[in-house]
């Protein structure tokens, strides 16, 4: 009995398979982009606790040690989608690994309404996020401003010994603290700090 031999797909059968191909594969990334755009509330929660991604951990109290070995602190603002003016107040700081810094940002509202954002932060490079803690920062909680309101905003933080004995970090002599505000989401700008007295007027207390 002789072997049978093998089936050839004809052009309209060959483009047929590769049209199911095809409708598969965009299936495949729609399923994965929808799990995505789902999952990045946990996502950046998660970044955010564990300094993953360059996002920066809440510290309860400052650091127990401080070392002679100094970091040059860069800070850096950007606004998307608010009519916000936002800056520094001092663009680089040095401290010691481990002594607490206070840095101070300012926030104008040049608009003629009150608006409600949110600061999303993260620091460069990305291994020292890890290491990078905040013990007060407006970025905390959305903010509220009022119409043509300055806030002038501190952020108290320190760089975790840690840093130091790390192999993948413990080389850096600079890193780059980093915020973009955002507009507040509906939800969490009714859950925003009420205004408290601040430069130019009544402003959020962005501790």
């Amino acid at each position: 009995m002789s072997a049978r031999p093998p089936e050839t797909k004809t052009p309209d059968r060959a483009r047929l398979a590769n049209g199911r191909v095809a409708l598969i594969c965009v299936g495949v990334f729609a399923a994965m982009t929808g799990a995505a755009f789902a999952s990045v509330p946990l996502y950046r929660a998660f970044c955010q606790a564990t300094g993953f991604s360059g996002n920066v951990p809440k510290a309860s109290k400052a650091a127990g040690q401080v070392l002679d070995q100094k970091l040059t602190v860069s800070f850096d603002t950007n606004v998307r989608g608010l009519p916000w003016n936002f800056a520094p107040e001092q663009l680089h700081q040095t401290i010691k690994i481990g002594e607490t810094g206070l840095a101070f940002f300012t926030v104008t509202n040049t608009s003629e309404q009150p608006l409600t954002g949110h600061a999303v932060y993260n620091v460069t490079p990305l291994q020292a996020g890890t290491y990078f803690r905040k013990l007060q920062c407006f970025c905390f909680t959305d903010q509220t401003i009022q119409a043509h309101q300055t806030i002038r905003f501190p952020v108290v933080y320190f760089v975790d010994p840690g840093f130091a004995r790390d192999g993948d970090t413990k080389a850096f002599t600079d890193v780059t603290l980093s915020y973009t505000f955002y507009p507040a989401t509906p939800k969490t700008a009714a859950s925003a700090p009420k205004p408290q007295q601040g430069l130019g007027g009544p402003a959020g207390a962005g501790l």
